[in-house]
């Protein structure tokens, strides 16, 4: 019998160490231009992950020329020098494979889910375009790229309800110069105005063996894969390597109040914080924070406001967690006949129990739990995985940071999370958006009177 679901991963974790701790195990090795590469098997199923990370993302760009990041995501299917355009995906589609890409604010990923035969190919792509992927630009590619790329931000942001909320929030919950002020996808403005010569720049900076780690895990020898490596990444020219980013978290010590007429049926609530960065002190409790608020039919918001008073259409909380700092986001969209104010004082007054009231064990205890069953499904699936340690790798130092990630949450107790929500979601730190159909900003929530006034 096949045994699917986080109780197959369950097994494979505890098996794989003598004291029942999570363990991947791996080899590591750094080719003479710089590339990192990370080689890990899995012999569950006969698929091969192969995961690319470059360390771009859009917080590498400036004021006046951002969207470069997330145009390259779209130029490396292009075409490069031994890649006739549209074939990258049609000789991989040939051989049984899946790819893709996704950009962050920190990072590009360019990930392919292969047959265990075709790990060749894989690697043969990758490394063509990251070598050879300029020369084969021309200006009218690029044109025609930066078209898709503005009607991807008209049909995701522009023309979509809500679509424009997050991008002001960014504007307002960081001050211009900090790298996450701007959108991952670009204005208009910036990809309409980069040259060829900009776009050449960016590519020949980051995009180099130098500035690249590399996943390969799944059905593999992993002596056999790192000569495969070897073979198509060992004669890509290094590039200059480019140091990490180094800033503090900004700090907000004022309430933001925003009100934005959008074509939407429904007025929605949005409200957030800047948190700390991905692993660092305060994440784990703030992940759990979000799931006691929201995370299922018994927590508190979801419970109050969709279930009990029905005032809310849905709520959702989460944390979007980057490598400078995070952001700690609360969305409610509010039923028919009721007003965001109705919305923003009751989930004010969860806030403040959380404050006053450390959560019971039990409620802490399903949380945990929760965390627990979305993690071992995760490592379950061969691209999740890989794309997992790849994040360890460059954030930790360490591919196998498994065991570490997930026993953050098991140490956290009722009293760390009263005062990790009294530290970071403080009133006075917040963005608050409310999101309104036209003409109905009295829907919206108000910005309350300073103290004493």
């Amino acid at each position: 019998m096949l045994l699917r679901g986080p109780l197959t991963a369950l097994l494979f974790l505890i098996a794989s160490s003598s004291q029942g701790q999570i363990s991947v195990s791996y080899h590591q090795l750094s080719l003479p231009n710089g590339l990192r590469v990370i080689l890990h098997e899995d012999h569950a199923l006969p698929i091969v992950a192969v995961n690319l990370w470059y360390h771009v993302g859009s917080a590498r760009e400036e004021a006046g020329r951002t969207g470069l990041a997330h145009l390259f995501e779209h130029l490396m299917f292009e075409g490069s020098a031994h890649v006739p355009v549209g074939m990258f995906d049609q000789w991989l589609e040939d051989a049984g494979g899946d790819n893709n890409a996704t950009t962050s604010t920190d990072r590009t990923d360019y990930y392919e889910v292969i047959p265990r035969n075709a790990l060749d190919l894989a690697l043969f792509l990758e490394s063509d375009r990251m070598a050879y992927l300029i020369d084969s630009l021309s200006p009218a590619k690029i044109d025609v790229q930066k078209d898709v790329v503005k009607n991807e931000r008209r049909q995701a942001l522009d023309n979509q309800p809500y679509g424009r909320a997050f991008e002001t929030i960014d504007e307002k919950l960081f001050p211009p110069e900090y790298p996450y002020h701007w959108p991952v996808i670009g204005s208009m403005e910036d990809l309409t105005a980069a040259s060829y010569n900009d776009i050449a720049t960016f590519f020949k900076t980051y995009y180099s063996p130098a500035n690249a780690s590399l996943v390969i895990a799944g059905d593999i020898d992993t002596l056999n894969a790192r000569k495969t490596v070897e073979y198509w990444f060992g004669d890509v020219p290094a590039g200059k390597h480019v140091d990490g980013m180094a800033l503090p978290m900004p700090h907000r010590d004022t309430a933001t109040y925003i009100v934005q007429e959008d074509n939407v049926q429904l007025p929605r609530l949005y409200m957030a914080w800047i948190a700390p960065r991905k692993y660092a002190p305060g994440n784990a409790e703030l992940n759990l924070v979000s799931l006691l608020l929201a995370g299922g039919k018994n927590s508190r918001l979801y419970k109050r406001l969709v279930y009990e008073t029905q005032v809310a259409q849905d709520v959702t909380v989460f944390q979007d967690e980057m490598e400078l700092c995070s952001k700690f986001y609360i969305i409610a969209t509010a039923r028919p006949g009721h007003t965001l104010a109705e919305l923003f004082t009751m989930i004010q007054q969860e806030l403040d129990r959380l404050k006053r009231e450390p959560p019971a064990a039990r409620e802490l205890e399903r949380g945990v739990n929760q965390i627990e069953v979305s993690f071992l499904d995760q490592m379950e699936r061969i691209g999740q995985k890989a794309d997992q340690m790849n994040e360890y790798f460059v954030m930790t130092g360490n591919p196998d940071y498994f065991h570490e990630d997930l026993s953050r949450y098991s140490k956290i107790d009722a009293g760390a999370i009263t005062a990790i929500v009294l530290r970071y979601l403080r009133d006075d730190g917040r963005v608050v958006l409310s999101v309104v159909p036209p003409g109905q900003r009295n829907l919206a929530v108000q910005n309350p009177p300073a103290p004493g006034q």
